[in-house]
């Protein structure tokens, strides 16, 4: 009996694929590259609300992009029915869709990524085959997995939130802060408990205590 796949966290190394996409070819690692990268699957083409997500993210691009950080999706059907659907996307949404969908009609990636519903019997192909649901990995250029968000087929996401984590996830590794409820761009950021006072102090300046293990300072990027 084959070895199980160890669960994947955060901090594990993204599993490695190599895979036919709407743009070509690839190898996930070299894909990666030295950038941050957004793996996000979806169910089906040619579904509702996987055509609104689709839309919308190719929209953000240009915001995920100054981040360097580069989009790549995926759903359960072949490269043709990809192109086919990319231009149903960008006349409803429209956008211009240029990041990659990966083809997974075998699902190999979404096993390799537990991508895969368990609980929604309806969320099947004409085949009875398991579709995937909607999880979102945020891999960083070290290729380790640094946010994992999932969601049912049922329920689509929210663009704002993936692109908010993204800059609390390279403020808080650029300038070892750490960042509070609802944070966004410009709000104040916390000190982590190890840091004292002082060393807080003397690396940022004002510090605004709230409590011991409270502690606030502006955003380092604003």
């Amino acid at each position: 009996m084959a070895a199980e796949r160890a669960p994947l966290r955060l901090g594990s190394t993204a599993p490695n694929f190599d895979a036919e996409t709407s743009n070509g070819p690839i190898n996930f690692h070299n894909f990666i590259g030295d950038k941050w990268t957004i793996l996000f699957s979806h169910p089906d083409d040619f579904t509702p609300i996987c055509t609104t997500e689709l839309g919308a993210f190719a929209k953000l691009e240009p915001e995920f992009t100054a981040r360097g950080v580069q989009l790549i999706g995926l759903s359960a059907n072949h490269v043709e029915s990809h192109h086919r659907w990319i231009k149903d996307i960008d006349e409803v949404t429209g956008s211009q869709l240029k990041f990659p969908i990966i083809s997974d009609p075998e699902r190999k990636v979404a096993y390799l990524y537990d991508m895969v519903d368990y609980q929604d019997t309806t969320n099947v192909d004409s085949k009875g085959m398991a579709l995937t649901i909607r999880s979102v990995f945020i891999i960083d250029p070290a290729k380790k997995i640094r946010l994992i968000m999932t969601y049912p087929a049922s329920t689509g996401r929210n663009t704002a939130e993936v692109l908010r984590v993204i800059d609390a996830l390279q403020t808080t590794e650029k300038h070892g802060v750490t960042t509070p409820i609802n944070w966004l761009p410009g709000d104040d950021v916390v000190i982590p408990p190890p840091v004292s006072t002082a060393d807080a102090k003397a690396k940022f300046g004002e510090i605004r205590e709230v409590k011991p293990y409270l502690r606030f300072t502006k955003d380092p990027n604003h």
